[in-house]
Formats: C-alpha cells, structure tokens, sequence
C-alpha cells in the first residue's frame, strides 16, 4: 500500500507541474503558474528519489499508475468519462507496473 501511495504521489506531483504549463500556454493563463508547476516537478524527481527499488525498475512500474492517475485526472479535472477502452488500457499498464514491482526477489 505504502509504494502504491508514494506512486500516486509522484503521478500527482508530475501531472499537476505539467499541467500547470498546460494552462498557461493554452488557455493564456498567468505565467505565474509556471512558479508552482517548478515547485511540482521538483517535488516529482524528489518523491521518485524515496521509491526502494532500482531506479529503472520504478520508472517502468510508475508508467501503469501514471497512466492511472491520468485517466483519473482527465474523469475528475477534465470533465471526460473515461471510455471503456480507457479503463481495458488501465487495467494492462496496471497488470504491467503489478508484473514490474511486485516480482519475487
């Protein structure tokens, strides 16, 4: 449970500072977004810093929850509902980061 919520965490930190940036250049928001957004992506590299495995293996593995919490943001922020084919691609980058993370040492 522990690894899954720093990896929700990192998602979250990394979504939030590019989406930031997003704001500002698409939708002419205040550059002063771009503040927070470096703060975010800050906090991103350092939160990827306290995961315990091997650096490659947790960039692999983080790609399944990363696309996880971004079908989520895109349901919650965006204002989309996820599509079944959405969810069906969840589910394999799920499996993917389980097979990645959680193989027997």
């Amino acid at each position: 449970m522990k690894t899954l919520a720093l990896f929700v965490a990192t998602a979250l930190a990394e979504i939030i500072g590019c989406y930031l940036p997003w704001l500002w250049l698409k939708e002419h928001r205040s550059a002063w977004l771009l503040l927070p957004a470096a703060i975010s992506l800050a906090l991103f590299a350092w939160l990827l810093t306290l995961h315990p495995s091997a650096a490659g293996r947790v960039y692999a593995a983080y790609g399944g929850v990363y696309i996880t919490v971004a079908i989520v943001w895109l349901w919650l922020v965006d204002g989309i509902r996820p599509t079944p084919w959405d969810i069906a691609g969840v589910m394999v980058a799920l499996t993917g980061m389980g097979l990645i993370m959680f193989q027997p040492r």
